[in-house]
């Protein structure tokens, strides 16, 4: 309760009328004048009634003490114990925290920030944005509930922004541990059927069990090594990159009974295959229009090392001329089909006919290279349809289809099949979409009966055109046409023949793009990309099992013929695996090396020293025999200057609000009035005397 003045006149006058009071009231008591302090106390009442003296009180409401409860939600904090602990303290928590109406908890969920690609936990950034609007006196303290892995925990020396208890409150057991496994270093490109280094390592987080760690090692699905890896201790591995393109490494860790998760046990790495130039044989049978084109197109490919042979002076081409006259080189049979057949990539033979050039025996040398992985084309003419027919010799166990003997003599567009228009090799050839095609016609083509495979070209009246097929490991492909080289002269506008040769080439050589059966992943940030290619029917909806061990079904939606493809961003960051038919894919969303992932055991360790200098508690919520348990809740007035090993101190604020202001005049109404009347009564009864 307080006194101030609101007065009727400004101050000035009424200090110039109090000047003029004293004055008079000295010099009448100087001179000793009759009724002089009589007087003096009547004017002095006077002037007090002008400055309107006024009784205040304050009319304040005690403000709530704020306590943020910073809930980790991370994904180390997703295993099923962990979430069943932090659920159970947290009701208990808001149970005991409720008993106190003068106490405001600030519930927060602290989950990994949306747009980061490294996950961690931040709990105190989180608390710094739950205070923000909070002035520091009325925070009583603050409570986590976490695994103890914080990452963004401040120094010992670094200011909060308040002064009062820090508090955490520990998930998980005591001794915890957990095995993972990292990818320590290993190359990002390496050469096709090179020998490749790596180096894994094994790690054992808590007490570790002491025991060797069996790690199984898969190459683009396949499983090709099983290792002993000892845990702390780098492990190196040596492998041969298959093929070109993107290969993927998966590294696992066998789990082991009791370790707080597996979502760690597994690590990718993935390698792109760099082919040190692909070695190319082609054959041509005889010399002609369309021997140019392919010449031309595996010449132009700095990445090709290309032989060519054109068979000029056929064996049965006897005119009596010395064979050391001849300026030809002699074709050297044994050591291309025999001694190095394996070193070639791809085999074309162009317009090729038996003529007693090759042994009959080398057709089946060149089956088992193919069965063995190789790859072969061929780019048939008339000559296929005779007599004379590579068809007709061993090689016809690798062949697709067997001509029927006649020739379909007829101009026609060359146009994708059903399966064409799906197949990565021939979907989206420039000007396949218009009706007809945009491109320049053909004259004729091999008829065959019975293809196996996928018809991908069809000519005149829908006869197969180009024929793609896998025999044993290696793949086969026949064009049935030797009108190629009128696209490449430009007939009739010509058409694509540089991207349909390249992409059969490619497919042969088991360019992982242009398989037609493929499921395949990517993560851009955190959005998780999924592509299926199939030329079959609709493939129904892709599985994605999280890092948690989660799983969820993901629509796939066509976005062109044969190809599906899926979005999605993820809440989580890790290994996810993709399945989809018998198809299997894994993909790595977010940084390899994520803090979040680095130790998954709890601990009480980090948050100690912060909760030490703020006299605060760290304990775990379940105790040796698993049961939960919150300590209790103990507010405090004034500073808290000692810790308490049992209870969670809370101290109050002091803070409050103004809700109104209430005044009384004191020279107001009857009774201002009274004391005026009195003090001049009394200086009238004087005077009357």
């Amino acid at each position: 309760m307080t006194v101030d003045f609101s007065p009727f006149i400004p101050w000035s006058v009424l200090a110039a009328l109090a000047a003029v009071v004293a004055f008079v009231a000295v010099f009448a008591i100087w001179r000793g004048i009759r009724g002089a302090w009589i007087r003096t106390l009547a004017a002095l009442a006077l002037l007090a009634a002008l400055a309107n003296p006024l009784l205040m009180q304050e009319d304040r409401e005690q403000l709530s003490t704020v306590v943020p409860v910073i809930v980790d939600r991370s994904q180390s904090q997703q295993t099923p114990d962990r979430i069943k602990m932090t659920d159970e303290a947290l009701a208990q928590l808001k149970d005991r925290l409720s008993r106190f109406p003068n106490i405001e908890p600030r519930y927060v969920d602290a989950n990994e920030p949306e747009n980061s690609d490294t996950p961690s936990t931040r709990l105190f950034s989180a608390l710094s944005a739950a205070v923000a609007d909070v002035p520091p006196a009325r925070i009583g303290g603050a409570i986590m509930l976490t695994d103890g892995e914080v990452h963004d925990a401040p120094g010992v020396n670094q200011a909060l922004g308040f002064e009062a208890p820090v508090h955490g409150l520990v998930t998980g057991k005591a001794n915890e541990f957990d095995r993972r496994i990292e990818v320590i270093k290993a190359p990002r490109f390496g050469i096709v059927n090179e020998e490749q280094q790596l180096v894994l390592r094994v790690f054992d987080d808590g007490p570790s069990p002491g025991s060797t760690a069996d790690v199984t090692v898969k190459l683009n699905g396949d499983v090709i090594a099983a290792l002993q890896a000892t845990p702390g201790q780098d492990t190196p591995f040596s492998f041969k990159v298959p093929r070109g393109g993107s290969n993927v490494l998966e590294f696992s860790v066998a789990g082991l009974p009791g370790e707080v998760t597996e979502a760690n046990n597994r690590a990718v790495h993935v390698i792109d295959g760099i082919r040190e130039n692909l070695r190319v044989l082609l054959v041509s049978g005889e010399p002609h229009a369309g021997e140019r084109a392919w010449r031309n197109l595996l010449k132009s490919d700095a990445s090709v090392d290309l032989v060519h042979f054109t068979i000029l002076r056929p064996p049965e081409k006897q005119d009596g001329t010395p064979i050391n006259e001849l300026s030809l080189i002699a074709f050297p049979t044994r050591e291309l089909f025999v001694d190095k057949i394996k070193d070639f990539d791809l085999i074309i033979f162009d317009r090729y006919q038996h003529r007693g050039v090759l042994p009959i025996l080398y057709y089946d040398y060149i089956a088992q290279y193919v069965e063995n992985g190789g790859a072969l084309l061929i780019a048939a003419g008339p000559e296929h349809a005779g007599q004379d027919s590579i068809a007709l010799t061993p090689l016809s166990a690798v062949l697709p289809a067997e001509p029927t003997g006649q020739m379909i003599d007829k101009a026609f567009y060359p146009r994708l099949s059903e399966d064409g228009r799906k197949h990565p090799v021939t979907r989206g050839l420039d000007g396949s979409a218009d009706e007809p095609p945009h491109w320049g016609r053909w004259f004729r083509s091999v008829d065959v009966a019975s293809p196996h495979g996928q018809t991908v070209m069809v000519g005149a009246d829908n006869h197969p055109l180009l024929l793609l097929n896998r025999a044993g490991q290696g793949r086969v492909a026949m064009l049935l046409s030797d009108q190629g080289w009128l696209w490449a002269r430009g007939f009739e506008g010509g058409g694509p023949h540089v991207s349909l040769y390249r992409r059969i080439a490619h497919w042969l050589m088991k360019e992982p793009a242009l398989e037609e059966e493929a499921l395949t992943a990517r993560a851009s940030g955190r959005t998780l990309e999924v592509t299926r290619q199939t030329i079959g029917a609709n493939p129904g909806q892709a599985t994605v099992r999280y890092p948690s061990g989660k799983t969820e079904n993901l629509p796939l939606n066509e976005s062109e013929p044969g190809l599906f493809k899926a979005e999605k961003k993820m809440d989580e960051i890790g290994l996810f695996e993709i399945r989809n038919s018998n198809l299997t894919t894994l993909v790595h969303v977010g940084a390899v090396d994520a803090p979040e992932f680095k130790a998954m055991i709890s601990t009480t360790d980090v948050l100690k020293p912060i909760s030490g200098k703020t006299r605060g508690l760290v304990t775990r919520v379940s105790d040796t025999n698993g049961a939960i348990e919150v300590p209790p809740i103990l507010p405090v007035r004034g500073q808290v200057r000692v810790a308490d090993n049992d209870r969670m101190q809370i101290k109050l604020t002091n803070e409050t609000v103004l809700k109104g202001i209430n005044t009384l005049p004191l020279f107001a109404g009857f009774a201002g009035v009274g004391v005026l009347l009195l003090a001049f009564g009394a200086m009238w009864w004087r005077e009357g005397r």
